[in-house]
């Protein structure tokens, strides 16, 4: 037997976790959803369960609903690292940006800490974010304050939105829960989303960052149309068949 890729591993767990916050639940459900046997299903529970993202039923197994930044950030690393190395070229060297407050994008503001910019503006809606943008040379950190999402931690709310409308921005990096070539971006709450759609209000340029377990399916909110997005990047290679549904649509990366 071959020894799987770490990332083929990491995107398959993200997937399970993500289809049983669509509600479901069944082993026999999960394996046929994301294409390998029971076995190796019910070895990629015991890994999710002892990361504390999902508890073990009869069955097959549910989400746990205090879905921390910790247990998002330990998802799918080897994805959001080569993510945020197609992300750092689009930084500008100055001027303003928007972060939202995904692990996706904080992977993002880890790297700019080891590549700093020259004269950088950038506001963020989340917390950890605005922790690593604060200690990096060459940037100025904004946190736009608001409430607490409790799925997800980002700042949302009436006064992340009205910060938010006091810049304008170059670009805004955005992450999503889902992405669907027909439906566009979707999130787990419409909180998020609708934070999401303000940073996209105040900039020039939207760029949208998911791995590749994302693709294909949806979440309760509606956040953005595809032609919304400016720039989709992934941790796949932009000539891979799995993104053919959004070629011609928008720019990929």
């Amino acid at each position: 037997m071959s020894e799987e890729n770490p990332a083929e591993g990491d995107h398959r767990r993200a997937s399970i976790v993500t289809a049983l916050r669509e509600g479901v639940r069944r082993v026999d459900d999960l394996a046929r959803a994301c294409g390998v046997s029971t076995m190796t299903i019910r070895r990629d529970l015991r890994v999710l369960e002892q990361r504390n993202e999902i508890r073990r039923v009869r069955g097959g197994a549910v989400p746990v609903d205090a879905w921390t930044f910790g247990h998002r950030r330990g998802r799918s690393t080897a994805a959001k690292d080569v993510i945020a190395a197609k992300l750092r070229p689009l930084l500008p060297e100055r001027g303003g940006v928007g972060f939202d407050g995904s692990t996706t994008v904080h992977s993002l503001a880890r790297l700019l800490k080891e590549r700093p910019a020259n004269d950088l503006t950038a506001v963020t809606t989340g917390f950890e974010t605005f922790h690593e943008l604060s200690g990096t040379p060459g940037c100025r950190a904004y946190a736009t304050g608001g409430t607490a999402d409790l799925h997800t931690g980002s700042l949302v709310g009436p006064l992340a939105e009205v910060t938010l409308q006091q810049f304008a921005l170059h670009t805004c990096f955005l992450s999503a829960t889902c992405l669907d070539d027909s439906i566009g971006s979707t999130e787990f709450t419409a909180d998020e989303a609708a934070v999401k759609r303000a940073l996209t209000a105040v900039s020039r340029r939207t760029v949208l960052a998911v791995d590749s377990s994302k693709l294909g399916r949806s979440a309760v909110a509606k956040c953005l149309s595809l032609d919304e997005i400016d720039i989709l990047v992934t941790d796949l290679d932009p000539l891979d068949e799995r993104l053919d549904p959004y070629r011609g649509l928008v720019d990929l990366l």
